[in-house]
């Protein structure tokens, strides 16, 4: 296979420069044109059209193991456009094809592969993006950015999300190359007479090297991520696009049996429950204009999506879950509404889902996109009726506008769980997120709850949570932040999540990073220290209290070395269980514990990664030893396990619990279309163990063929009192088929 050769060049397209200024901000330089496609291609993945010789080169910089540092390979992309799609094309050289890495055929995976990748912050709203990847095989990911790529209050990348795309790769002796074809109908963006305005990020992964190619050039300053951050990207322009607005109509059949162990009337025996399911449902996707996306769902499955993973609950607080099911990826950051930590007042995992089990979900409607300057999310979900629980109706309206500057923005949230025997909880939100000068940020958010319980006499505070928090988002040198949160006795979103009531919070956090030079082992070094505290607002108490001085090193490859001391106070007044049943009695603890952390690069096809932690817990001791390495064999296979032991002792009580938590993934791919993943879990503290198995052909995109296997598994099954357990607590044996209809 002969590819033309091409000479590399460094132009600066359309008059644009592509570097950051003083400030690190591309958004005051003037847009840079993306240019339309001359001619037609032939979409193959060689890259070899002349139509491609007409467009551009754009200037790629080195972000890692060195910034600005010379390029090991040569790297050429090209970014273009037509009537109905935004074409990308990487020219990836290596003077040795045969270390090329293709760690792996499945979708959605990074297993230390060679890649490019295209991020696109269509709203051009300097917050969100949406990210497509592409490896030597064509192996495609995709997922969305938020919060500017800020990891703030939890994950900013969501990597469930997937959309309608296309790419091809081939290889040579010279390298691999890779097309990429995104329809305008699967990004929304502002249409203003045909000129479209968005920012663009690219970059190139050589995985061996742990080298990173990047435009535009974002400096190291906002930290390893600092690639992805939308408010940095280069600004671009194109010009007579107009969005096709095609129906994606996906309806779906499924068939198959679930069984479920129970005790018989007497009592005396587990008897199965078996019974044969068969569904069918539909989902459609209409553009209703460039910007604005309505999706409706009748009789809704997720058959497909993976189990959660078993976790070892060590506090007196609820455990938090993912969002993994797919209805719900679609623009998830246009409904975003933090409230402090992993607290928000809309978690999607409320609809549909009853202790982490499925309900039925009898349809719902979602309307997300950008109505004049305004981001615009609408949801409405319709439930079945469940226990002693009746049908409910959930409800989301978010908005939000850019003010004052092109970084900060207002917005407002309502949240409504509505039951047809008249019960309701309302919450309504207000926040502002502005950028005050430079890197300074501040966030302002109120919230008010109330519900058919309400009672008189309560105060706007007593039924509201105040958010405040001030930061300096820049990684390089000083990093601050302080934030402000109270929360009233009465505060209840029951669409939402939360982990406690009635307190304030103050938390204080400071660090200074260094950059290290070229010569350096280590890409950065940073000390920091992290306090914070809760106190009741009840009686002025504190409740809990936390102090957390930590060292990292951040190693040229991407590996990283964390050293933290953590000295921990917590008040309880009532008696508790961890997992397992040992009890934890009311009291006023002091304990501290030391940790050290590894995680592996991502470069690295093997990716071990470690966690050690040992010191006082309570009135005794935690030592907690995990592990979590990931290995790919080949780009056929992958290994992926995570074990967990904590050896707690109560020694003046006489009280011991051994917990072993043990997750293994194996995941296999025949080649792009046909990919097998299983998932094996074991919990000590509950007996349980679980085995979820997916088989799925992708015909193309929207066609998909799955089979599914889920069981719970009882490994300790002699009760006192009780009959024996089965060792099969639970079956579920499903095929289901989706077909997408597109016009």
């Amino acid at each position: 296979m002969e590819l033309v050769r091409r000479t590399s060049l460094v132009v600066f397209v359309g008059g644009a420069i592509a570097c950051v200024n003083a400030t690190g901000s591309l958004r005051a330089q003037e847009p840079m044109p993306l240019t339309r496609l001359p001619a037609p291609i032939v979409f193959d993945g060689r890259v070899d059209d002349v139509a491609w010789d007409e467009i551009p080169v754009l200037p790629m910089t080195v972000f890692t193991p060195t910034f600005g540092g010379e390029p090991t390979e040569r790297t050429e992309v090209r970014v273009a456009y037509d009537d109905s799609y935004l074409y990308v094309a990487g020219s990836l050289y290596d003077s040795n094809p045969d270390a090329i890495r293709v760690g792996t055929l499945y979708r959605d995976r990074y297993s230390g592969d060679d890649i490019i990748g295209i991020m696109l912050d269509s709203f051009n709203d300097n917050e969100t993006a949406v990210w497509f990847v592409t490896n030597p095989a064509g192996a495609r990911t995709d997922r969305t950015i938020s919060n500017d790529g800020e990891s703030t209050n939890g994950r900013f990348m969501n990597p469930d999300w997937n959309t309608f795309w296309d790419v091809l790769t081939t290889r040579n002796d010279e390298g691999w190359f890779a097309e990429m074809r995104i329809p305008f109908s699967s990004l929304g963006f502002q249409d203003q007479d045909g000129h479209v305005e968005m920012g663009m990020g690219l970059y190139r992964v050589i995985a061996r090297l742990s080298e990173r190619h990047i435009f535009p050039a974002i400096p190291l300053d906002w930290g390893s991520q600092g690639y992805a951050k939308p408010s940095r990207f280069m600004q671009v322009t194109l010009e007579g696009v107009k969005s096709r607005k095609p129906v994606y109509i996906t309806p779906y059949v499924l068939g198959g049996v679930r069984r479920a162990a129970d005790l018989d009337m007497a009592r005396s025996a587990y008897v199965f429950d078996n019974h044969a399911t068969r569904e069918a449902g539909v989902d459609v996707k209409y553009n209703l204009s460039d910007n604005l996306t309505l999706d409706l769902t009748a009789n809704t499955d997720f058959a497909q999506v993976e189990s959660d993973s078993l976790q070892v609950n060590l506090t007196r607080f609820s455990l938090f879950f993912p969002e993994k099911r797919q209805f719900f990826q679609e623009r998830a950051a246009v409904f975003e509404f933090n409230t402090g930590g992993l607290s928000r007042l809309f978690h999607s995992r409320k609809i549909g889902l009853d202790a982490g089990q499925p309900l039925r979900i009898y349809g719902g409607a979602r309307l997300v996109g950008r109505i004049g300057g305004t981001d615009f999310g609408l949801l409405s979900m319709q439930t079945d009726a469940s226990g002693d629980a009746s049908s409910e109706n959930f409800g989301v309206l978010r908005m939000r506008r850019r003010v004052l500057n092109v970084y900060s923005t207002v917005g407002g949230i309502v949240t409504t769980r509505v039951g047809n025997e008249g019960t309701y909880n309302v919450a309504v939100g207000v926040d502002g997120i502005i950028r005050a000068v430079g890197d300074e940020y501040v966030t302002l958010k109120f919230v008010h709850t109330f519900d058919n319980d309400d009672q008189s006499g309560l105060s706007l505070l007593d039924r509201g949570r105040i958010v405040a928090r001030w930061e300096r988002r820049k990684q390089s040198g000083f990093r601050y932040s302080a934030d402000y949160i109270r929360s009233g006795s009465a505060y209840a979103p029951d669409l939402g999540f939360q982990l406690r009531n009635d307190f304030t919070f103050v938390q204080n956090e400071l660090q200074y990073l260094w950059l290290r030079g070229e010569q350096s082992p280590f890409r950065s070094v940073s000390i920091g220290n992290t306090a914070s505290t809760y106190v009741r607002n009840s009686d002025k108490t504190a409740e809990s209290g936390f102090v957390q001085p930590k060292f990292t090193l951040e190693f040229k490859n991407g590996s990283k070395l964390e050293l933290s001391t953590q000295h921990n106070y917590e008040s309880v007044r009532e008696t508790f269980s961890l997992s397992g049943g040992t009890e934890v009695p009311p009291g006023d603890y002091w304990f501290h514990a030391g940790t050290a952390s590894f995680v592996a690069s991502y470069f690295t096809t093997f990716r071990p990664g470690f966690t050690v932690s040992a010191g006082s817990f309570y009135d005794g001791w935690n030592t907690t030893v995990q592990a979590g390495p990931a290995w790919s064999l080949s780009s056929h296979l992958e290994l992926g396990a995570t074990y967990q032991f904590n050896m707690i002792r109560f020694t003046d009580r006489d009280l011991s619990l051994n917990a072993h938590l043990g997750l293994l993934r194996i995941e296999a791919a025949a080649n792009v279309h046909l990919s097998f993943s299983s998932f094996l879990q074991y919990n000590s503290t509950t007996d349980v163990a679980s085995a979820s198995a997916r088989l799925r052909y992708h015909f193309r995109e929207g066609r998909d063929f799955w089979l599914v296997y889920d069981e719970g598994l009882n490994t300790e099954r002699d009760m006192i009192g009780e009959p024996r357990l089965p060792l099969s607590q639970n079956r579920a044996v499903m095929v289901k088929y989706t077909h997408t209809i597109m016009w």
